[in-house]
């Protein structure tokens, strides 16, 4: 007989149904993970509402996934059942101009668990056993299902690569305040964090940001940030929003010479004035970074397995597996709810922040 689990598809935009699918048959490369939790994130609401990837509808999402090895194909090597475990959800041929060159996250055939393919917010999820990284015991739960949104900011702060003594401007508040928290362990100076959520400002000041920037009460962040700056601007900003608007402030926050560094995904057609003028004279530099990928899972592992990263206090709260579409509903209308986990394993939502 057919083993089944639950799982939250997506058949349309903005319509999720909880249904009863077959456990994910794994080929010899792959494994079967049990999935102990799932993050929410803001790529989840984007294929909800029909934002983005609508073509591959009907679609498990969630990728922000850690569990235990349910199953091991026979060419799996150094994983047993029981592993604590966490998988890079990018999916590459390996063959292609990019990936030969190391460029994986451009492959021509890119494809991301929980984004293309089905995902974590389900009780099993199938991963090839190559993308699989275990998590060490001295780790706990909640803090091994915040390992894929670290691996996102840390390959945007590898490309960015700012320098000792830089400062930086992170424009957002929601992965944002990790980019932060990243530019800190770098030993930028000043680190300021632009946003518009007083809760998640102070988290990030209180992970050791110097100076946040409340857009509900500094009608313009752009004359802010260079006044903190001394009149020159910021050696570095990440836009971690995803809006035209935005994507011209950071452009004017910078210093000449400076760098941006873009990690907010526009809508596919929006388009920013960047004028061409400062990209000459001005040499103003822009790099994008959609995800981590490889060794990412490994250093995330690790930043946050010697708690250089404490995740937990944007923790918000758990969900059952049932009431996903509840909590995608209720974080775009709760300013006050930051993150929010999914699991299969319980019935009643853990509310972790007494605040929310």
């Amino acid at each position: 007989m057919t083993k089944m689990m639950r799982a939250q598809v997506v058949e349309a935009p903005n319509k999720m149904v909880l249904k009863q699918l077959p456990v994910p048959e794994i080929g010899d490369d792959d494994v079967l993970i049990k999935v102990k939790y799932c993050g929410i994130c803001g790529s989840d609401w984007s294929i909800y509402s029909g934002k983005y990837a609508q073509e591959k509808l009907p679609l498990i999402t969630g990728h922000e996934f850690y569990g235990t090895v349910e199953q091991v194909g026979k060419n799996a090597q150094g994983i047993n059942v029981g592993d604590r475990v966490a998988a890079d959800i990018c999916l590459t041929c390996g063959t292609c101009y990019f990936c030969r060159r190391g460029d994986g996250l451009l492959c021509q055939s890119f494809t991301q668990l929980g984004i293309h393919t089905d995902g974590g917010f389900a009780e099993y999820v199938r991963a090839p056993w190559k993308n699989i990284y275990p998590i060490p015991d001295s780790m706990d739960d909640y803090t091994a299902a915040f390992v894929e949104p670290l691996t996102a900011t840390l390959q945007a702060s590898k490309r960015m690569d700012a320098k000792i003594g830089s400062s930086c401007v992170v424009i957002g508040c929601g992965l944002g305040v990790l980019h932060a928290k990243l530019a800190v362990l770098r030993g930028c100076a000043p680190v300021i964090v632009i946003g518009d959520s007083k809760k998640r400002l102070q988290i990030a000041k209180e992970m050791g940001v110097d100076y946040t920037i409340d857009i509900t009460e500094v009608k313009d962040p752009v004359a802010e940030v260079m006044r903190l700056t001394g009149g020159v601007g910021a050696d570095n900003v990440i836009e971690a929003v995803g809006l035209p608007a935005t994507y011209e402030q950071a452009f004017k926050m910078m210093r000449r010479g400076g760098k941006l560094e873009a990690f907010g995904i526009c809508a596919q057609g929006d388009c920013a004035e960047l004028p061409p003028y400062e990209f000459v004279l001005g040499e103003k530099k822009v790099s994008g970074s959609c995800a981590g990928i490889g060794n990412d899972w490994g250093d995330a592992i690790t930043l946050l397995a010697y708690k250089r990263v404490d995740p937990l206090p944007l923790l918000s709260m758990v969900v059952p597996l049932e009431e996903l579409e509840d909590a995608l509903h209720e974080l775009r209308s709760n300013p006050k709810l930051f993150k929010v986990l999914v699991s299969p394993d319980i019935d009643k939502r853990v509310i972790v922040d007494k605040d929310i």
